[in-house]
């Protein structure tokens, strides 16, 4: 059974705090007409601080699209790989014993993907699969945990390594005025995470069962527009009320496994916002406490994008993990708008040598 282990997550050393994020909406766009309901929507996040890449002065300003995709690329091969070397001492693995790489971004570009220079730099074997994930978004996380799943399904002795990568602040578009941008200029945060799925062994989720459903006709709804200064974040104000059509796609998939979603015993979810944690807990019938792990993550870090369900993951590790067969649920939400989820139960089975995987 494929077991989901302990994530590494990093988070670069330049921080914005929610103060200085208001102040700056102040300063920046003193005369925009709906600017009180910005900075109250900004507010009500909940968000704390945020980290992001460079200092907030050079952030702010637009290079363009061809220096920032140069900083994203540069600073995704200085920041990634020491967050995979401690994913995979967590694993008890070395790079050699991993049979694919799944990396999951959507704040910049590379072609060959960044799973090629990693192969060549960190010693994975050269006929170690690459699976790049682009345009999943925020549920790309998920899609990670989902695709190595049935990699390691496929392939019992297996093990897949997911690397997720997310410079939101390099998305920043000082031209995009509406409230909905101006929202997520105060939400979206950067950070870097990586996880090991065992195919034999290890301490983590025992995975068990996945699925995806896309809410009909809402593509629109959370997008990119790409233009010569790069990409250009489009949100729908309905996307906050997405969980009343997710939650029945979470509640049939626990039921198809014999489970109910309002009756276990963890979550690990994808905090796009407040809302999308305050709803589900109304449509799933869970405590509010039961979200702990991601609002922590939305506090300290806001939306790392793709990297938030790992991160939540690795704060529950931090808590203690669960009680030996605990059962769960992990889902990641994004454009589409799409739920990635999968269900699984907590094994403390041991961390037994690396294994050889399918070389």
């Amino acid at each position: 059974m494929a077991t989901l282990c302990r994530p590494a997550v990093d988070v670069p050393e330049h921080v914005i705090t929610m103060e200085e994020t208001l102040e700056l909406a102040r300063s920046v766009h003193a005369d925009h007409d709906q600017l009180e309901l910005a900075l109250r929507l900004i507010e009500n996040t909940g968000v704390q601080k945020r980290h992001i890449i460079q200092p907030i002065e050079v952030t702010l300003r637009h290079p363009g699209f061809e220096a920032r995709n140069a900083t994203y690329q540069e600073a995704a091969k200085e920041r990634v790989p020491p967050v995979i070397l401690r994913a995979l001492a967590d694993a008890d693995l070395t790079a050699a014993d991993i049979d694919v790489i799944i990396y999951v971004s959507c704040t910049g570009f590379m072609m060959p993907s960044l799973t090629a220079w990693l192969i060549n730099n960190l010693d994975f074997r050269s006929n170690t699969r690459q699976i790049p994930i682009a345009q999943l978004g925020c549920a790309a996380g998920g899609a990670a945990v989902n695709r190595a799943h049935d990699f390691c399904t496929a392939y019992p002795e297996a093990n897949a390594l997911i690397v997720s990568c997310e410079f939101c602040s390099l998305c920043y578009q000082p031209t995009d005025l509406g409230v909905g941008n101006l929202l997520s200029n105060g939400l979206f945060g950067d950070g870097v995470a990586a996880a090991v799925v065992r195919g034999q062994g290890g301490t983590g989720i025992s995975l068990e069962r996945n699925g995806s459903y896309l809410v009909p006709d809402t593509e629109s709804w959370i997008m990119y527009d790409v233009r010569s200064t790069g990409f250009h974040f489009q949100l729908d104000r309905r996307v906050p009320g997405t969980m009343e059509p997710l939650a029945p796609a979470l509640k049939e998939m626990a039921v198809q496994h014999g489970w109910d979603a309002s009756e276990l015993d963890f979550y690990i979810i994808h905090a796009g916002g407040p809302r999308i944690l305050d709803d589900l807990s109304k449509f799933l019938g869970v405590p509010p406490e039961a979200f702990r792990f991601s609002r922590a993550t939305l506090t300290e870090y806001g939306n790392i994008a793709s990297a938030v369900v790992l991160d939540a993951l690795r704060r529950m590790f931090d808590e203690g993990g669960a009680q030996d067969t605990a059962r769960g649920l992990l889902a990641g939400f994004g454009p589409g708008i799409t739920a990635e989820m999968s269900l699984g139960r907590w094994t403390t089975t041991g961390r037994p040598g690396a294994r050889g995987g399918t070389r």
